[in-house]
């Protein structure tokens, strides 16, 4: 018989306005993965949190190796045996790797001074078991999201915990890292531990889950075991049929077309970058984008995507190079000023460079349209609420109330909200960044189709994306970068994965100088 090593009852969770979880029965085995599927708001996050100890359930009952625990706070989900890596990174940008790392438990001497050379030795152990080549004494300030991320799943480690919770690990780190994620939890689940596994890409959960439950609406739909959907060795074919199982359960109806792209007459140049450099960051970067088009960046990690659409945007500076927005250049500063000339930037990071936490979701919205509701010496608040609720409607967001805090709100949702915010400014470039990281297949879909009214609106989209099967899916064209440079343009009929990758690896630029096919 299997050995249960947590189990909830009849928990439920409501929020002003909303329940976000009902009689939720949930059961996690000894040493396996359990996946946690879902829309974004469906109540995976909430579930988890409860569990952690971050909010209290108004009804039910966790229970750890048979007995009733209650918890009340994350350190007493830690006391248990609980660690959890959350979905928006949590970390202090100012302090180093090895505080982050130990933050909340740094071991004390026998006088109660903190032992920095205990903290300092682990620290560079663990940094060196993962491959990780980051400096203890680096602050997380000077670290990528990918890195960010790849820190927290180590921290969650490092607690010895019985039960941990992975909320999205993968959404923002390379396939290497993810290879080594997935080695690690081989690792973890050979020792027993168990692991509740939240993610959006199907391909992942049949690749390491031994359990799969799904919740919609804040109730439990179904759990089913891995090896009854699939078999060994399953077929293309067979995978499919699985995923659409899930996909049917999680959304309430079937996805037939899960990049709704259509054919959009392509204008004239909306956006035109030529020979942007960045001393050792990126090198003589040239593209443009035209009105109607939706064109990719692809690349591995690190291969300077972001940190190209963060200069030509203003958030970061650049040393040279020009930026023209309808064949007229302009200065690149900062952001004001390319909003002001009709380029947005949505941000991979949406809890550092996007969110406002401590405001309510119209706010979060209309922040960065404000001077479109003052005029004539007063505020208009009633068509902020009238523009505000047009566009939450048309990008379906979640939420109890216009007023509703947005730190309360799902991470897909969030992500809506900061769409809505930039359509609200109605720009004539939109840079996104990331734009369906951590969001389920449902929410993405609406995403891809309000991409699509966008360009034909005779607007220009910019997407860079780690997911090549959207950029695919989705894009007109794709430029690929690898070390800081443009290493190809694929037109639509030119796309595949695998001349993607020989781009992105340098390995196509290196054959096309050399004159081979």
């Amino acid at each position: 018989m299997d050995e249960i090593k947590m189990r909830v009852e009849h928990i439920s969770k409501s929020f002003p306005g909303v329940k976000a979880l009902s009689d939720i029965d949930f059961a996690v085995r000894k040493g396996t993965v359990h996946a946690l599927c879902g829309e974004n708001g469906a109540g995976k996050s909430t579930l988890m949190k409860i569990i952690n100890g971050i909010y209290k359930a108004d009804a039910g009952q966790i229970y750890i190796d048979g007995q009733p625990v209650e918890i009340r706070n994350p350190i007493q989900a830690r006391d248990h045996g609980i660690s959890m890596i959350a979905q928006e990174l949590n970390y202090v940008p100012d302090l180093t790797v090895e505080e982050n790392i130990f933050l909340g438990r740094l071991p004390v001497n026998k006088i109660g001074k903190v032992d920095w050379k205990t903290v300092r030795r682990e620290a560079k152990k663990f940094l060196q078991e993962q491959e990780l080549p980051y400096s203890p004494s680096q602050t997380l300030r000077t670290l990528t999201v990918s890195d960010i991320q790849m820190l927290e799943i180590i921290k969650a480690i490092t607690n010895n915990a019985q039960i941990i919770i992975m909320d999205e690990p993968t959404s923002s780190i390379s396939q290497k890292e993810v290879e080594l994620l997935f080695g690690k939890i081989e690792e973890l689940r050979a020792n027993g531990v168990s692991i509740i596994y939240i993610s959006h890409k199907m391909e992942e959960l049949f690749a390491i889950a031994d359990d799969i439950t799904v919740i919609r609406d804040g109730s439990v739909v179904n759990t089913h075991r891995v090896t009854e959907l699939l078999p060994k060795n399953p077929s293309k074919e067979e995978v499919e049929a699985a995923t659409n199982v899930i996909i049917s359960e999680m959304v309430g109806r079937k996805l037939e077309n899960v990049y709704p792209k259509e054919d959009v007459k392509i204008g004239e140049i909306a956006l035109e970058v030529e020979h942007f450099c960045c001393k050792n960051i990126f090198d003589d970067i040239s593209f443009n984008v035209r009105k109607g088009e939706i064109v990719g960046f692809a690349g591995l990690v690190g291969a300077g995507r972001t940190e190209t659409m963060r200069a030509v945007y203003g958030l970061d500076p650049h040393d040279s190079g020009t930026v023209k927005v309808n064949g007229k250049e302009v200065q690149v500063k900062n952001p004001r000023g390319s909003i002001d000339n009709g380029v947005i930037m949505l941000s991979e990071d949406r809890r550092e460079y996007g969110l406002v936490p401590v405001r309510s979701v119209m706010e979060n919205a209309s922040i960065a349209n404000l001077k479109a509701y003052f005029y004539g010496g007063r505020a208009h608040p009633a068509r902020e609420k009238e523009e505000v609720s047009r566009y939450f409607k048309k990008m379906n967001v979640k939420t109890p109330s216009l007023e509703t805090p947005i730190s309360s709100l799902s991470g897909g949702n969030a992500q809506k909200v900061l769409l809505s915010r930039w359509m609200l400014c109605e720009p004539e470039v939109m840079i996104l960044d990331e734009p369906t990281r951590g969001i389920d297949v449902g929410a993405k879909f609406e995403i891809y189709k309000l991409m699509t009214e966008i360009v034909k609106e005779d607007k220009a989209i910019i997407m860079v994306s780690s997911e090549m099967a959207e950029l695919i899916g989705m894009c007109d064209r794709i430029y690929v970068m690898c070390q800081g440079r443009v290493t190809g343009c694929l037109s639509r009929d030119e796309f595949s994965q695998e001349r993607i990758m020989m781009f992105a690896t340098g390995l196509m630029d290196r054959k096309e100088k050399e004159g081979v096919s």
